[in-house]
């Protein structure tokens, strides 16, 4: 760099805000400096960059999913979330390293200056594993779990009140939630749904359903009408359990919307073109992995960051 600064006439720092392109830099000595860089075959040595500043410039980003054929990683949920994550890191000098939490704390897992987890895990069991690996985290889930870390989730709460005013203005009284509360944001759904519900004299059947899948779905509603066959609504805590939900609903005779309504949760392309359409609470992904970025970057940094909640609405379909 010394070298390439004599050549071009400018100081070291110059040489090297200018190939940051830094704004302390004007137009034409940025132009300059490059020209001569090219024509000298200089490139910027990343890795003693990092070295020098003690950082890796990497952020790992843990998926607390296990993908299955049903639930692939393809998904709105991790994808969305990546994309958002990906687009703010990168543009600011970050790698974005992806793993599984089925990894464990690989070494370069544990080389990376901070962790994004998507995925707060059954009683927090994934958030507890990853803390331990003493990096700046935050994670995806539900916000009113846990004070002590930094977390962005969606409003649950208000995603599953909408749902259940949605019941209450189509004049259904026997509704039923599937999912499982021990997961954080399935319970937040959970306790907006069940609140809602409560100001009109309504309490929902609520069967847990451990796992994600359309199967899933379909095996909970085929077990809740056989025990509950009055049930008129069902709210899933995600899309894939309300197409596994309406499966199950036409193979035993019921219509839906006429017989029972179904609202699911994720506003996915998949439901969204599911037959009948599905009605759903929307998350925006794209957004909170930007959100998510941007509070690990500040962690990194040693800047302040804080929990955010983000807004949720009812997308009303068909169902």
């Amino acid at each position: 760099m010394a070298d390439l600064a004599k050549v071009a006439g400018v100081s070291a720092i110059t040489v090297s805000r200018a190939l940051r392109d830094s704004p302390l830099v004007n137009a034409e000595t940025r132009a300059r400096v490059r020209d001569v860089a090219q024509q000298y075959g200089y490139a910027f040595n990343v890795s003693a960059r990092n070295l020098k500043l003690r950082r890796s410039m990497t952020v790992a980003v843990v998926v607390e999913m296990k993908p299955t054929v049903e639930r692939q990683m393809s998904g709105p949920y991790p994808l969305d979330l990546l994309g958002g994550i990906t687009q703010e890191l990168t543009s600011t000098g970050y790698s974005v390293l992806l793993t599984s939490l089925q990894g464990g704390a690989l070494p370069n897992v544990r080389a990376a200056d901070g962790v994004i987890l998507l995925g707060q895990g059954a009683h927090e069991d994934a958030m507890h594993e990853v803390q331990r690996w003493g990096r700046p985290m935050v994670v995806w889930g539900a916000v009113s779990r846990h004070e002590s870390q930094i977390v962005v989730g969606s409003d649950n709460r208000r995603g599953g009140a909408l749902a259940a005013e949605r019941f209450i203005a189509l004049g259904r009284s026997r509704p039923a939630f599937l999912g499982d509360p021990a997961h954080g944001e399935f319970a937040e759904r959970l306790e907006g749904f069940s609140t809602a519900l409560a100001r009109h004299g309504i309490t929902p059947i609520a069967p847990t359903v451990s796992s994600f899948t359309v199967g899933a779905g379909a095996d909970a509603v085929h077990a809740l009408l056989q025990a509950h066959p009055q049930v008129d609504a069902l709210f899933a805590a995600s899309d894939l359990l309300a197409i596994g939900a309406i499966r199950a609903l036409i193979e035993r005779g019921r219509r839906v919307p006429e017989d029972v309504s179904v609202i699911g949760y994720d506003d996915s392309p998949l439901g969204a073109t599911y037959v009948p359409p599905l009605t759903s609470v929307h998350q925006n992904f794209i957004d909170a992995g930007v959100l998510l970025a941007r509070k690990v970057r500040a962690l990194i940094e040693g800047e302040d960051a804080v929990s955010e909640t983000l807004p949720t609405h009812l997308v009303v379909r068909t169902t």
